[in-house]
């Protein structure tokens, strides 16, 4: 197995390692599956050094923001499909599911007083930076967090993008390096490590996730208003739905992907947001499909798409897993402070949405009626209607709908606000990098100067439901995400 590139480790604080510690504590908070995992691959590695045991902890808690059934019952799924993966590895897999709020406070500390190290999963967005960051102050052995993110590591990259042309032109140069250390597929797979066991005084008093008691998440402090979606998590289902499209619909992903009625996006979203997919993953897969290794790489380095030397298909699917995904990560990275806010918006967008704050709009929304898709726009509202039950939107139709959300309210921060709260409250991929990145592109980030300037919109690029409906094929969609849907 080779080892994890150094690029994609940084150590969160100055302890040491333990050389008396039992394991090799890994906190799986972001990559959680069981393959293509560097942080995993990481800790084996030192596991194996130490010639220790390795424990891997995967917790969820309660008091996230926007927390509530359809998100635990997607991440519970993953739990449940690593408790299966890693019943028969050389390793400890130990889930914790929070019953109250704070409960799991002292946990992690308990745990990393007998580890020889602690490895986690970086991560640059919603409240997983902070918590590590946190961490790392609280306990007294070495920390450290591992790059699963993207084809290109965090950290390779010195600069911010602020468009995808300038991004795609850096991968182009930069990427090929990457590409020839991937991760292993199967971290686990062969390796032989001592048995360990937890301490019983952790397992008393934070026992380990019952799966057959969480079937009912009633007695759970969360959100009880946003029921499950159909979609099942876990690293099984996204695999499985992974090669199913592939097999069903790729083929006509290029043709077809803007076109609501035929639904041939990947679908892989929600799937790599919880880590348990990987993009790693999707590029064997993609490989294998099309036939394709490195050398295919076509060395354009002029920014424009069609440069991975895979069919139309292929170049138009990793355009957007990989060019318009990582940029957001990038983004998110550059700016772990600023990444969701109105002010990091690039100069024209703010200027021109100022000069327009007070036109007066065509029609007023509140945030509850946005929420109830009880809007005039029959398209905007069937959008909303399938993020409500199913925790996603069409990907063409997903842009409309934060366009319109701009045209519908009292100001373009208002805009953002609700955005922000409708996307990561029902969308299984929200609270991501790549769900924030497409929330202020429609206010303009990433994008350029459009004119003619209109009211409302000035220059940031303007969308209409009823040009929508001219391109798109969506009456099928219109009736299945209908009034009485």
């Amino acid at each position: 197995m080779t080892s994890v590139p150094e690029i994609r480790m940084q150590a969160c604080n100055n302890a040491p390692m333990r050389a008396s510690g039992r394991y090799v504590l890994y906190w799986m908070i972001a990559a959680r599956r069981p393959r293509h995992n560097f942080g995993l691959q990481r800790a084996v590695e030192l596991a194996r050094r130490h010639d220790v045991g390795l424990v891997i902890f995967e917790p969820l808690r309660c008091d996230y923001q926007w927390a509530n059934d359809r998100l635990h019952r997607f991440v519970i799924d993953g739990m449940q499909a690593n408790g299966r993966a890693f019943s028969k590895a050389p390793a400890k897999y130990y889930p914790y599911v929070e019953s109250s709020t704070g409960a799991s406070k002292g946990l992690l500390g308990a745990l990393a007083a007998e580890a020889v190290c602690v490895v986690t999963d970086e991560y640059p967005c919603f409240f997983l930076p902070h918590m590590v960051e946190a961490a790392a102050d609280a306990i007294d052995v070495r920390l450290e967090k591992v790059d699963s993110n993207g084809l290109l590591p965090l950290h390779s990259a010195e600069r911010h993008f602020s468009v995808a042309h300038s991004f795609r032109r850096h991968l182009q140069k930069e990427l090929r390096p990457h590409l020839e250390q991937l991760p292993a597929p199967d971290p686990l797979g062969g390796v032989q490590l001592p048995a360990v066991e937890l301490p019983s005084t952790v397992l008393k008093r934070w026992p380990a996730a019952d799966f057959q008691a969480l079937q009912d998440l009633s007695l759970l402090p969360i959100d009880h208003d946003v029921p499950t979606a159909a979609t099942p998590g876990g690293c099984e289902a996204a695999s499985v739905h992974l090669n199913a499209w592939i097999d069903r619909q790729f083929g006509v992903y290029e043709e077809e992907r803007n076109h609501p009625d035929h639904d041939v996006t990947s679908g892989v979203s929600a799937r790599l947001h919880f880590g348990h997919l990987s993009v790693f993953e999707v590029l064997e897969t993609m490989a294998g499909r099309e036939g394709w290794d490195v050398s295919k790489l076509t060395g354009k380095t002029d920014g424009r798409r069609g440069w991975w030397g895979m069919s139309a298909n292929g170049e138009a699917f990793m355009d957007q897993v990989v060019t318009w995904r990582e940029l957001g990560f990038q983004w998110c990275h550059k700016h772990p402070e600023d990444y969701g806010s109105f002010d990091s918006l690039p100069d024209f967008a703010r200027t021109t949405l100022a000069r327009h704050a007070y036109d007066k709009r065509p029609y007023i929304y509140t945030l509850e009626q946005f929420e109830a898709a009880q809007t005039h726009d029959e398209v905007w509202n069937a959008a909303q209607r399938q993020l409500l039950h199913e925790g996603r939107i069409h990907n063409y139709l997903r842009m409309l709908w934060g366009k319109k959300i701009l045209h519908w309210t009292e100001s373009p921060q208002q805009a953002l606000e609700f955005m922000v709260h409708l996307n990561n409250k029902y969308a299984l991929d929200g609270r991501d990098p790549n769900s924030y990145s497409g929330i202020m592109w429609c206010l303009g980030q990433f994008d350029r100067a459009w004119g003619p300037e209109r009211p409302v919109f000035g220059k940031v690029r303007y969308m209409t439901s009823d040009s929508t409906r001219r391109k798109c094929r969506m009456e099928e969609y219109l009736q299945r995400y209908g009034r009485d849907a």
